[in-house]
Order: structure tokens, then sequence, then C-alpha cells
């Protein structure tokens, strides 16, 4: 009796604690995540299901897990940060067994006030009722009972799985739900989803168009062997004869008509829709984005030749933490002198940065937008001769690129125009020959999209308004480099977070300083930490 008192009492002060928990005000509305889901139905074909499942808990050690992050798209369209959760949403309104109607359904993790005293406060099916605005809310074990009937839609669209979600104890968690859903989804044990976008780019090829179906297949086969082995897809595309092709587009047409899953069209709808960002979106990114030039200045103030790159960094993620951001948005890259040559370095162990270029490219997760800014910057405060020169390269390249940052430009024009001002740039010092070198030194692309992930879904077409990229030219000479040593270890990278408006580019990291003169400037200032000096350890 005494025990059961202290467990209905502990369910109590914790459910109750769900509603005093004092928490930001600023995260999505209920409406925005709502709307999102319109968003979605509004796109879908009708008679189809968009299944979404939360991200999976992810073990670092032992019994230490890794801290949650919801998957970005599960948080889009619902605002819930759990694990082991399933969203469905209909094209079409469906009838439940009482008659109600309803387009949407999500299962949750329920309340469990023991599970809750060790790992946090769960919504439960009230909680995600009252505080995120769904009607249909159900526990995650009931899933197995949902009458969804998927074999009767025309598609069932979801995305694939990785096979990497661990089974636990609990009965209704992550690996559960999908286990139930493949099985009432009909999912065949050897789906292959590049193999069945790869039957529907056949099947729905026009004739004018096969040469180019049979270009891209053929790239495909070129680096999978399970493609090669499939017969179709060998006879089509080793067929010369036109007769033979068309009558395997239509054996093609009937397998793909023997199930209706769909595993390419949701991302189709999803990389559409978080592409351009809304007001609300906007607000969270740009907090994001002035945290992390906020990160950037206090550590050109806080520079000095004996600073570790692991300190650098903590100064970084101490400035997110101060402003309350749950996370950084990756791992944090600080990389001095050579190290800064190593595209993604996140080892940051260098003890002492000397009088070396430190390349720091890091970002803020504010409320699930992440941020993306880099700065390169001389630790001694003063940039040298051979290290200005490539700067200011690296500078006007990005000048270049953020001009060319225009609606109706074409998404690798900030990137072409970067690499036309490094090429030319490093042509004139002599460090290349040819304008085909110029890889060897630049090797990867400008820009990319940003948003809830810091490679954010997109299209990759013409730029619209309201879209946020990033324009990140870089120039990385390692040692033992085919030029003048003089220029070897030196890396530069500018990184600004660009967003694009019918009135031109508005860079949003602007306010963390550019230039040469202006970093300098800024690492002449007294920094906070100066005197922050703690006991010397053993």
């Amino acid at each position: 009796m005494r025990l059961k008192y202290h467990f209905v009492f502990a369910f109590l002060f914790i459910f109750s604690g769900l509603n005093a928990q004092d928490l930001p005000t600023d995260y999505l509305t209920s409406d925005f995540h709502k709307g999102r889901r319109e968003a979605v139905r509004a796109k879908m074909p009708k008679n189809s299901v968009a299944v979404f499942f939360a991200s999976p808990v992810r073990n670092r050690s032992n019994d230490v897990d890794y801290i949650y992050h919801q998957d970005p798209d599960f948080y889009y369209l619902t605002g819930y940060n759990e694990p082991n959760a399933v969203l469905l949403i209909f094209s079409d309104d469906q009838s439940s067994a009482s008659g109600e109607s309803y387009n949407e359904m999500i299962y949750v993790q329920k309340r469990d006030p023991r599970a809750e005293q060790w790992n946090g406060r769960r919504l439960g099916v009230e909680g995600v009722k009252e505080k995120l605005d769904f009607s249909m809310v159900f526990n995650g074990e009931d899933f197995k009972d949902t009458n969804v009937d998927f074999r009767a839609m025309d598609k069932v669209m979801f995305f694939n799985f990785q096979n990497d979600v661990r089974n636990t104890r609990d009965g209704a968690d992550l690996f559960d739900l999908i286990k139930v859903f493949k099985e009432k989804a009909n999912y065949p044990s050897d789906y292959n989803p590049t193999k069945q976008r790869l039957y529907q780019l056949i099947s729905e090829a026009e004739p004018a168009d096969e040469a180019n179906v049979r270009r891209d297949l053929g790239r495909f086969l070129s680096f999978n062997s399970e493609l090669r082995s499939d017969k179709l897809l060998a006879d089509y595309m080793n067929s010369t004869d036109d007769t033979k092709r068309k009558e395997l587009r239509e054996r093609i047409s009937l397998v793909l008509t023997s199930n209706n899953l769909d595993s390419g069209l949701l991302g189709q709808i999803m990389n559409t829709l978080r592409e351009t960002k809304t007001e609300e979106e906007l607000k969270l990114l740009k907090k994001a984005v002035e945290i992390s030039a906020v990160g950037q200045i206090e550590v050109m103030k806080a520079m000095h030749p004996n600073m570790s790159e692991t300190e650098i960094q903590g100064v970084h993620e101490y400035v997110y933490k101060k402003y309350g951001a749950e996370y950084e948005g990756y791992p944090s890259i600080v990389g001095g002198g050579n190290n800064g040559c190593i595209l993604h370095y996140i080892e940051n162990n260098k003890p002492k940065v000397g009088d070396d270029l430190v390349l720091m490219d890091l970002g803020a997760e504010y409320h699930g937008y992440t941020a993306d800014v880099t700065r390169t910057i001389p630790a001694n405060g003063k940039f040298n001769p051979e290290q200005k020169a490539i700067y200011e390269i690296v500078y006007n390249a990005q000048e270049a690129g953020i001009k060319a940052s225009v609606v109706g430009a074409p998404f690798f024009a900030p990137g072409r125009a970067a690499q036309k001002v490094i090429t030319e740039g490093l042509l004139e010092l002599g460090i290349i020959k040819s304008e085909s070198e110029v890889r060897k030194y630049f090797p990867h692309g400008t820009s990319h999209y940003l948003g809830l992930d810091v490679h954010d879904k997109g299209t990759y077409g013409a730029f619209k308004e309201n879209t946020v990229i990033t324009v990140e030219p870089g120039i990385y000479i390692p040692e033992g480099s085919d030029c003048d040593k003089k220029w070897w270890g030196i890396a530069v990278r500018i990184e600004d977070d660009i967003l694009i408006t019918k009135d031109g580019p508005v860079n949003l990291s602007e306010m963390a300083p550019r230039k040469v003169e202006d970093i300098e400037k800024m690492m002449a200032q007294k920094s906070p930490l100066d005197d922050f000096v703690l006991p010397k350890l053993d």
C-alpha cells in the first residue's frame, strides 16, 4: 500500500510538473507545424498517406546514449521532440470506427512516471493534444492495432529505413513501430528504394528522353553491384532495339503496380517545402546566425598564440550556451595552420596555435535551426604578407559569390563566380600554372541550403525568395604542395549565411568582421576572458 501510494504521488508530481516546467517562449508555434502538415497534404497524390518516423536513440557507449535530437522533418511537421513516434498524414479525410473524420494521426511515447524520473518529462497523449494541437493522438503501443489499411492506398510514401535502429525492451520503441509498419504495408524484404526510383524513371520517360534516362541509369549501375544484378535494369540498359525497350518498360510498369510503396516522392515534397523559409523560421534562423557571429567576435578578442584548438572551440560554444542555444549545428571545426587544410577537421587537439592562421567553422543550433559561419584569423593578431595575400583572394571570391546569390540565378552561380576569382588569384601568385589546377586548392562547392539541417533540404534549382544559403569559398595549401614553400600550411575559408530576397542578398552574419583590417582591429580589443585564469594542473 505504501509503495502504491508513492507511485501514484510520483505520477501526479511529474504530470503536474509538465505544465509547470519553465521553458523558453520563442519556439515554433503549433500553428506553424499544423500549417506545414497542410502544405505537405496539398502536394500529396489522391488516396495517399505519408508516414514519418522520429529519429532513433543513438548509443554513445555502454549504457550512455547521445543527447536525443529529433529528425528535422518530424520536428518541422509536429514540434514533437521525443523518440519512438510515428506520424501519418493522409491526402484525404478518413473515418474512424466511431464515424469521426480525420486526416492525420500521431503515435507517441506514453507517460511513464518511472522512466520520466530517470530520463525527463514526456508529453504523452494529452500533452500532445494540448501543446501540439493534434486531435488523433495515441500511445505508440496502440500502433499495432491501428485500423489504417495501407494496402488500400494508391501510394504509401515514406523515407526508406537505414536498418540501424536498436530493439529495446520497451515494446513500443522505434524498432517495433517500424516492424509494425512493414507488416501492415506489405514491405518486401528485398525492397530497394534506388531500384524503385530507377523503375519509375524508366516507366515515366518519354521516347525523346530515353537517351538521358539510359545515361543516368548507367551512372547508377557503374557503382552499384546490386543494381547491376537486376535483370530488368541490365536488359534495358544493354538493349539496342526500340521494340525490346518498349516491352521492358511495360514489364517494369507492371512490377511497379505490384506494390504501392513510394520512398522517393516524399523526399521531393519535403525538399520543396523546406527550401524556402517562413517568417517564423527566419526569426529563429537569424538568431542562430547572430549567436554564431558573436561567438566569432568574442574569440577574435580572446585569441592569442598560446591557446589550444580545444580552448578556442570552448569559447565559441560557451557563447552559444550563454544565449540559450541547445546544441552545435554540427561538430565544431577549429584548425590551426595545416590542420585547416582538412576540410572537416574536428579533432581540435593542437595544444598551441602559435602564429598560424586559425580556421574556425562553427554554428549554433537554436530551437532546431542551425547557423554555419566560418572565419579565419591570425592567432597573433596580424596577418603576415603570405596569409594576407591568400585571404584577400578568398574574400574577393566570397564577395563575388554573394553578389551572384539573387532570385532566379542557378544554384551553382555563387560557386562559379567564386571559382573564377580564386583561379585568377592563384594564377597571379604563381601557385597554379593553369586553370585546371584550381581544384587542388579549392576542392569543394561554395554553397548549400541552411535551416533545420546545416546542409538543409532543397531542390538545387534556381534561387527562390526567402531561401537561406551559405557562401563559403576557400583556399587550402597543405604542407608538401607543388608550389613555393612559403605558402605551405595556409588555409583560409570565409563563410557567411545569406538570405536571398527580392531586393538582393542579405548577409545575416555580417556582424562578424571579414575584412583584414576589421579583423585585426577587433583582435586588438580587450576580452572579458583576459583575466580568466585557471589554476595549473599536473
